[in-house]
């Protein structure tokens, strides 16, 4: 049987810092008042014979606040990237000006804004979850590498407190994240 070696802590603290990365991905998804270049992430394309992200047939913009630009690269895709954004249930009705589509954001009403704060709230609990995920691996890998003696009790308690230290930031860190969000979604 292979040693176990001690466990590298700044491994667990990348994962962690992951998650928050994947959380910003996620919050960037959701609409706010104003436009975004990312509302769009999430709209595929039926180009070519197969299922393609938005950004793989065309340019996205944000000219103004409240509107986006799509250049389309090639025309004869123009109206499925129009189809495309209009069953994509994000509300958005495209403009279609040659090769390019302009869609107007159209303002939030107070109930759509509850309903997107409390998405926003169960994308941070997720993520809440894939750090204390993190947490339980490294502790389990330390008591391992203490049991088959790669580290004495001192060194997986000392460890063991650095790990929930790299926790209860990444914690905060998603709470705060979500606060600015929420913010962000109440916004008028």
């Amino acid at each position: 049987m292979a040693a176990t070696e001690k466990p590298v802590l700044s491994s667990y603290k990348d994962r962690m810092d992951k998650a928050i990365l994947a959380l910003k991905d996620e919050f960037a998804s959701l609409r706010t008042g104003r436009a975004s270049a990312g509302l769009l992430d999430q709209v595929m394309v039926d180009a070519y014979g197969s299922s393609v992200p938005i950004n793989q047939v065309g340019s996205v913009s944000v000219p103004e606040p409240r509107s986006i630009s799509v250049s389309i690269w090639d025309k004869a895709l123009v109206v499925s990237v129009e189809k495309a954004i209009r069953n994509a249930g994000l509300g958005f009705n495209p403009v279609v000006d040659g090769m390019n589509l302009r869609i107007p954001i159209p303002p939030l009403t107070e109930e759509r804004r509850r309903d997107l704060a409390k998405l926003a709230g169960k994308y941070a609990e997720q993520q809440k979850v894939a750090v204390r995920n993190v947490r339980r691996d490294a502790n389990d890998d330390l008591k391992k590498a203490e049991k088959d003696g790669a580290i004495s009790q001192d060194e997986h308690r000392k460890m063991e407190a650095e790990v929930q230290k790299f926790t209860d930031e990444a914690v905060k860190r998603v709470d705060e994240a979500l606060k600015t969000k929420e913010q962000e979604i109440m916004q008028v």
